[in-house]
């Protein structure tokens, strides 16, 4: 192969990995929103877990209104 063509073939290959890593990234932050969630409502109430909360409902929902909009 010339090179050319070997970095035709390497471009490809990185084109179908990328929506695996964003995926993985996405399922990542999302654990980890998960995890903060349920430690904060294991605490109890308090003044700063409504909003917390909220913005980790808006973090998430940007998240996925991004990967649904991606061409």
């Amino acid at each position: 192969m010339t090179g050319r063509a070997e970095a035709l073939v390497q471009d490809a290959l990185l084109r179908l990995l990328l929506p695996l890593w964003q995926v993985v990234i996405g399922v990542l932050v999302l654990l980890a929103v998960v995890v903060s969630v349920q430690r904060l409502a294991r605490r109890g109430h308090s003044r700063m877990t409504t909003i917390m909360l909220m913005t980790a409902a808006a973090i998430v929902g940007l998240a996925v209104f991004g990967l649904l909009v991606q061409p």
